[in-house]
C-alpha cells in the first residue's frame, strides 16, 4: 500500500498513514470508518496540526474533515443567544467571523484561531478568564460516528454517558460530525496590554485575575518583568477602535514574530546571551489600548515555530510555581527565550478537562524549535506535578494512565465509555495507550 508523509505544525509529530480521506458528508466519513475497521486499520482525524502530542498519529487511515465545514442551524435561546450547529472541521477563523454577522459569539476562546472546531474542543483548548470554562463547556450536543460505522447524536438528556466523555474526547470515541455550541450575543473587548514587574502583578493577582474578564500574562524568564493583557467584554455595538495598521504591523508582525524570529536564532547559537536579550525585548514593549471584535483580541498570529508545554495547576498554586520555575532557572545553567503564558479558568464539570472540579491557573511554558527543550520541561513538569497539575493534552509531557488516574475523577468512568463504543481499539494510537492505557 502506497503510504502519505504527515507532520503537526510544530514538526515534533508526524506520521506515515496508509490511506488518506477527505469525506463530504456523514454518510462519507461513516463509510471511511467501516472500511478500516474491516481492513484492521486505525483511524485518526487531523485537523491543522497544532497539537505539539503525536495525538493525530496513526499508521493507519488518516481522515481530514476539511470538507465538512459551515453552519447547519442555528436557533434562538433565551435571552438572547443561540444554539449554533457547526460542522466538525469548520476553522475557528472561519467560524469566529460567520458567527459575528448573525450578530453571535462564542463565550471564550483560544489565542491562536487556525484549528478546527472539533480539534480544538477534543484537547481541551481553554482560553483565559477566571469566570470562563474553557471551550468544551460552550458544547450542548455532538453527532459522533462511532466505530461500527454508526453515527450517534448525544447530550446532556440523550446518551449522555457518551456526551460526558465525548465533549473533550482526545479523538478516543470516535469521529465528531458536527456539534451543537451555546453561543452568546456578539460582544466586542476592550483589550490593555502594559509591560509590568512580575512581583507586583503577584503581588495582586486575585484582584487581576478576577477584575477583568480575560487576563493574562507573559513572564520573561531571568527578569522580573512580564507583559499582562486585561480584556474586558463590552457590547457588541461598541464603537470599534482596532490597532492601526502600522502599529499592528510592528507589534504583532515585526516584534512578535519577524523579529523574535532573529532573536531565537541568535538565542540558540548564544544561549549565554538570553539573560540580556529577555531584558532588551521585555523592554521592547510599550503600552497599548484598543477596542476590536472580541475573537480578534483573543487571537494572535503565530509564525515562529516552537515546542510547548503547559500545565494546569490550582489557582491558589500559582505563586509557588512560579517561585520554583524561576528558582530552578536561577540554579540551572539553562537559559529560555520564549515568555512563559499565564492564563485562568473556572472550575468546569467537562470529565476531562484540566480544570475538571477546580478553579484553574494555567502554566505553558515554550522552547525554539530549534533548540532541546527536554531538561526545561522535564523541570517544570516535576514542579506542576507536586501540586497536582494537569497536562494540556495536546501539549508535550511525559504523563502515563497510571498517574494521571488519581488526578481525574471520571478518569476510570471515561475508559468504561471507551471500552463501550471502541472495543477493538479501532480510534487507538500510542499518545492514547500512553495517557489511557
Amino acid at each position: 500500500m502506497e503510504s502519505h508523509f504527515w507532520q503537526n505544525w510544530a514538526g515534533c509529530a508526524s506520521a506515515r498513514p496508509t490511506r488518506l480521506a477527505a469525506p463530504a458528508t456523514v454518510a462519507e466519513l461513516s463509510d471511511e470508518i467501516t472500511r478500516a475497521a474491516a481492513e484492521g486499520l486505525h483511524v485518526k482525524c487531523v485537523g491543522a496540526g497544532h497539537s505539539f502530542t503525536p495525538v493525530a498519529v496513526t499508521d493507519g487511515v488518516q481522515i481530514s474533515l476539511d470538507n465538512l465545514t459551515g453552519i447547519q442551524s442555528v436557533i434562538p435561546v433565551e435571552p438572547s443567544g443561540a444554539l449554533v450547529t457547526v460542522l466538525a472541521g469548520t476553522r475557528l477563523n472561519e467560524l469566529n467571523p460567520t458567527l459575528w454577522s448573525l450578530g453571535l459569539a462564542m463565550t471564550n476562546l483560544g489565542d491562536i484561531d487556525v484549528q478546527s472546531i472539533a480539534g480544538a474542543i477534543s484537547t481541551g483548548t481553554h482560553g483565559t478568564g477566571a469566570r470562563f470554562g474553557g471551550l468544551a463547556t460552550q458544547v450542548r450536543a455532538l453527532q459522533i460516528v462511532l466505530a461500527d460505522g454508526s453515527v450517534m447524536n448525544c447530550s446532556a438528556e440523550e446518551n449522555a454517558e457518551l456526551f460526558n466523555a465525548a465533549r473533550l474526547g482526545l479523538g478516543a470515541l470516535g469521529v465528531i460530525a458536527s456539534m451543537t455550541l451555546l453561543c452568546e450575543p456578539a460582544y466586542a473587548m476592550r483589550a490593555v496590554e502594559a509591560p509590568a514587574r512580575l512581583s507586583e502583578t503577584m503581588a495582586r493577582i486575585d484582584e487581576h485575575a478576577h477584575g477583568v474578564d480575560h487576563f493574562e500574562f507573559y513572564w520573561f524568564p531571568h527578569t522580573d518583568r512580564v507583559l499582562t493583557k486585561h480584556n474586558t467584554r463590552l457590547p457588541g455595538d461598541t464603537p470599534l477602535t482596532p490597532v492601526n495598521k502600522v502599529r499592528g504591523y510592528i507589534d504583532d508582525e515585526l516584534l512578535s514574530n519577524t523579529l523574535f524570529e532573529g532573536v531565537n536564532r541568535v538565542a540558540a547559537r548564544f544561549p549565554a546571551a538570553i539573560p540580556r536579550i529577555n531584558n532588551l525585548s521585555s523592554r521592547a514593549l510599550s503600552a497599548r489600548e484598543f477596542t476590536d471584535r472580541n475573537y480578534a483580541v483573543f487571537a494572535s498570529p503565530r509564525r515562529v515555530r516552537f515546542r510547548e508545554m503547559e500545565y494546569a495547576i490550582p489557582a491558589e498554586a500559582l505563586p509557588e510555581t512560579l517561585r520554583e520555575i524561576d528558582g530552578w532557572l536561577q540554579k540551572s545553567d539553562f537559559r529560555v527565550a520564549f515568555p512563559v503564558e499565564v492564563r485562568f479558568a473556572a472550575a468546569d464539570d467537562v470529565w476531562m478537562s484540566t480544570a475538571n472540579g477546580r478553579d484553574t491557573a494555567y502554566i505553558a511554558v515554550h522552547q525554539y524549535h530549534r533548540r532541546d527543550h527536554s531538561e526545561y520541561f522535564n523541570a517544570v513538569e516535576s514542579i506542576a506535578r507536586a501540586v497536582d497539575g494537569r497536562p494540556h493534552w495536546g501539549k508535550l509531557h511525559s504523563r502515563t494512565a497510571a498517574d494521571l488516574q488519581p488526578t481525574y475523577a471520571h478518569f476510570d468512568e471515561f475508559r468504561s465509555v471507551r471500552d463501550k463504543y471502541d472495543p477493538a481499539r479501532v480510534f487507538d494510537n500510542a499518545y492514547l495507550r500512553q495517557v489511557l492505557g
